[in-house]
């Protein structure tokens, strides 16, 4: 068991909801439907892969390796880069600073960076 990575889940998971709360309770009336959907969609993938993190970080018990910590920190890297940058797009859209959108340029690293955590979770498993 990977502690670190249980309590980082735990920790981005309580993020989530708080977000999420803060989202639909004092964000929502206060912006544009699409720049909404682009701040629950960083909800929603956040949430998403704090199961992904819950899950490398018990099954780490059974299976050693570096692919499975690699695994754990591309599910970090990819929270903090894809959704990271929608809540960083969120705000300057509601603060009117359009000079901003090249942010949102940074969300594919960041999606990269699941697609590869996904990757290497399943080749920790097949190679255990």
């Amino acid at each position: 068991m990977n502690k670190t990575y249980l309590i980082t889940a735990a920790l981005l998971g309580a993020l989530s909801v708080m977000l999420g709360a803060f989202g639909a309770h004092g964000l929502k009336g206060r912006m544009n439907a699409e720049t909404f959907e682009i701040f629950e969609t960083a909800i929603k993938y956040q949430f998403y892969h704090v199961f992904a993190l819950l899950v490398v970080g018990i099954i780490s018990q059974y299976i050693p390796g570096g692919f499975l910590t690699w695994s754990g920190r591309c599910f970090i890297a990819g929270i903090i880069l894809f959704c990271g940058s929608l809540y960083l797009l969120t705000y300057y859209k509601m603060a009117g600073a359009e000079h901003m959108n090249w942010i949102g340029a940074i969300t594919p690293v960041g999606g990269l960076f699941f697609i590869s955590g996904w990757i290497l979770l399943a080749v920790a498993v097949i190679r255990s």
